[in-house]
C-alpha cells in the first residue's frame, strides 16, 4: 500500500512511518525541509516539500495514495501562538479537504484525550463530550480540528477514522513528559507534581495503533489510543527502581502550583519566561489528570498498550546511553 503521511518528522509520525515501512509499505511524507529530513530518506521514504498551511502543496504529493495518516500539529504548551490555530485547524482542513477532492479510500487522523482536558481522576472513554473550559491553546485548537473539521466532514461521507492518543512518551521524546526525564537523569528534577496523572502510552504502541486504525478501523469512529494510567509520583519512583537514580522526594501540591501559576501569570505579563515556567504551563499540570481507557481500540482494532515499567525500562536506557550515563542493570 501507498500512505501519504504529515508529522512524519514528528514523534508520533517518526514512529509510524518505521513501522509501516517495516510492514513493506511505500511512503510519501509531506516535509517542510527536507534538508532535515535525513532518518526518513534512510527509510527509502519520498520525501513530498510542502506545509499542511499550504493547501496547494498537498494536492500532487496526495494524487494516488492509498491512505493518508495526518498527524502533523502544533504542540507547546505554556507557549500561546497564532500558530496553533493556523496548524492545527485550518491545517486538518486543508488535508481532509484536499483527501476529499482526490477522492482517498481512507484516512487516519491524529486527534487527542486533551480535547477532554482535565479528567477530573477518571478514564473517559470515546463517549465522553466535553466543549470547554480548556488549559491551554493546543486542547483548543485540538478539540476545534477535532469537532468542528473532522467530525463534520466525516458526517458528510469522508472515509476517516480518528485516533486520540493519550500521553505519549518513549525514546527521544521532545515533550514535557521527556524533558522532565532527562533532568531526573541529570539530577537537576526538584520536584514533581502530586496528584497529576496520565494515561502512559509507549510511543511505538501508539504508531502500531494507527496502522491497525488503517486496517481495521470503522469509518466514522474514535478510538483512543492510551496505557496504563499513573501519576507522575509513580512515575518517577519507577524510574528510580529501574535506574537506581533517586526520585525527586519533592511533591508539590496542585494548591501550591496553582499559586505558582497565578504568580508567574504576573510576571509574565512583565518579562519573557522560559516554556516549563509559564502560567499555562504551569496550570496544565496543577493536580490535573488526563485518563482515557483503550478498552474499544483493543476490541476493535487488536490494540495492545505495554506497562509503564517495560516501556520505561526502554526509554530510560536510550536516553541513559545518549547523556553517557553508566546504565544500571535492571534498565537495560
Amino acid at each position: 500500500m501507498k500512505y501519504f503521511v504529515t508529522g512524519a518528522t514528528g514523534f508520533v509520525g517518526g514512529a509510524l512511518v518505521r513501522h509501516l515501512r517495516a510492514a513493506g509499505h511505500d511512503i510519501v511524507a509531506l516535509v517542510r525541509s527536507p534538508d532535515k529530513a535525513g532518518a526518513l530518506r534512510a527509510l527509502d521514504v519520498t520525501l513530498a516539500p510542502g506545509d499542511i498551511t499550504d493547501k496547494d502543496s498537498l494536492r500532487e504529493p496526495m494524487r494516488g495514495v492509498d491512505g493518508v495518516f495526518h498527524c502533523a500539529a502544533w504542540y507547546k504548551i505554556g507557549v500561546p501562538d497564532a500558530a496553533a490555530d493556523r496548524i492545527n485547524v485550518d491545517g486538518t482542513r486543508h488535508v481532509l479537504e484536499t483527501m476529499q477532492t482526490l477522492g482517498v479510500p481512507k484516512g487516519v487522523y491524529t486527534s487527542t484525550i486533551g480535547i477532554y482536558s482535565d479528567s477530573g481522576g477518571r478514564e473517559l472513554d470515546e463517549t465522553y463530550d466535553y466543549s470547554g473550559p480548556f488549559l491551554n491553546a493546543y486542547e483548543q485548537t485540538k478539540w476545534r480540528a477535532h469537532h468542528e473539521v473532522a467530525k463534520p466532514m466525516m458526517a458528510a461521507g469522508l472515509p476517516l477514522v480518528i485516533v486520540q492518543p493519550s500521553a505519549v512518551y518513549g525514546p527521544d521524546d521532545t515533550s514535557g513528559i521527556g524533558g522532565a526525564l532527562r533532568q531526573y537523569l541529570k539530577g537537576t528534577l526538584a520536584a514533581v507534581p502530586a496528584k497529576t496523572a496520565f494515561s502512559m502510552a509507549y510511543v511505538d504502541d501508539v504508531a502500531r495503533g494507527h496502522a491497525e486504525a488503517m486496517t481495521r478501523g470503522r469509518v466514522g469512529e474514535s478510538y483512543i489510543l492510551s496505557g496504563p494510567s499513573h501519576t507522575m509520583v509513580d512515575i518517577f519512583n519507577m524510574a528510580e527502581r529501574i535506574t537506581g537514580i533517586r526520585a525527586p522526594s519533592r511533591h508539590l501540591s496542585p494548591a501550591v502550583v496553582k499559586a505558582a501559576a497565578a504568580a508567574m501569570g504576573v510576571v509574565g505579563a512583565v518579562i519573557s519566561l522560559p516554556d516549563a515556567y509559564t502560567a499555562e504551563s504551569l496550570r496544565t499540570i496543577a493536580g490535573v489528570t488526563y485518563l482515557a481507557s483503550h478498552a474499544k481500540a483493543t476490541r476493535e482494532l487488536g490494540y495492545q498498550a505495554r506497562s509503564l515499567e517495560d516501556g520505561l525500562r526502554l526509554t530510560l536506557a536510550h536516553e541513559m546511553r545518549v547523556l553517557n550515563l553508566p546504565v544500571h542493570p535492571t534498565s537495560a
